[in-house]
């Protein structure tokens, strides 16, 4: 697992989580966030939600709906969402159009429910966004195309 932002105590500036995640998660990010953008009515909160091993990350809502949060890591990002048992059925005719590697993560993902369960999505080239973005959607149809 990657080095992540886990000291509590003190929130991280927007300076320091640039310098942390590096220039390539950097571009990711704001990727990743202007596409929401055109999709959702987005809001970004910066969180701590479950504790070190996962660290400091933003929480991205449509208004109320929770769609996921990326964790900061050491020259990286960490999608992280989940897909409820009343998902599965769709993420299922979804998953042969993904690639290999969201495939996998679907297979290994952490268990919850009954069928359902958390991906934990490790971006490391910009064709992984096209991946999380497609399981966002599979949470929340996006409003706007």
């Amino acid at each position: 697992m990657p080095e992540r932002m886990t000291d509590k105590t003190q929130a991280p500036t927007v300076t320091e989580i640039d310098t942390f995640i590096g220039v390539s998660a950097q571009r990711q990010l704001e990727l990743l966030e202007q596409q929401l953008a055109t999709r959702y009515d987005l809001s970004r909160e910066l969180r701590f939600p479950y504790g070190k091993d996962y660290g400091w990350g933003y929480k991205f809502s449509h208004k109320s709906a929770h769609l996921l949060y990326v964790f900061f890591a050491r020259e990286a990002l960490v999608a992280t969402l989940q897909i409820g048992d009343g998902q599965v059925a769709k993420l299922e005719a979804t998953l042969p159009a993904l690639s290999p590697k969201a495939q996998q993560l679907w297979k290994d993902r952490y268990p919850c429910g009954k069928q359902g369960g958390w991906i934990h999505y490790e971006i490391g080239a910009d064709d992984d966004l096209d991946d999380i973005l497609a399981l966002i959607a599979i949470r929340k149809k996006p409003v706007r195309t």
